[in-house]
């Protein structure tokens, strides 16, 4: 018997036929009717996906069964130490490191003590015209969790 592959394995297939096969994220997202940050990051193996739409991917990227068994798996969710030099990523870390703070006071202030779930939530990323260079928009709609006693 052989091992599943790995999710990280399934993705760069992922990335690869995607490329070659010269569709968008959102091509993929749209096949399988599923919100366009989300279905990215379950191909990037932070999510399971269902059987169906693992199927669906892998025949619209022509991936064989191997992939499809990897994106259902039940991920260790996470970021790669290594990926913390990408610009990208390090922006985000950094404006949630001298952003959080006040957002939390603000969450507190408006809600009352508790959290934003990460787990009932939805994130989306949107590209607004601007006369000084487009702004990317990045929406967290997370359900308000308060603390009980």
């Amino acid at each position: 018997m052989t091992p599943i592959m790995p999710k990280s394995e399934a993705a760069e297939l992922i990335k690869a036929a995607r490329i070659r096969k010269k569709l968008d994220w959102s091509d993929i997202a749209a096949e399988i009717d599923a919100p366009l940050v989300w279905c990215v990051a379950a191909l990037l193996g932070q999510h399971p996906m269902q059987a169906a739409q693992a199927e669906r991917v892998c025949a619209l990227l022509d991936l064989d069964g191997a992939v499809a068994e990897s994106l259902q798996l039940q991920p260790s969710r996470g970021i790669d130490p290594a990926l913390m030099s990408d610009p990208t990523i390090y922006r985000f870390h950094e404006a949630l490191a001298v952003y959080a703070p006040a957002l939390k006071e603000l969450i507190h202030e408006e809600f009352g003590d508790g959290i934003m779930s990460a787990i009932n939530f939805k994130v989306d990323i949107k590209r607004r015209a601007d006369p000084d260079g487009d702004r990317v928009v990045v929406t967290f709609d997370g359900k308000f969790l308060d603390y009980r006693w």
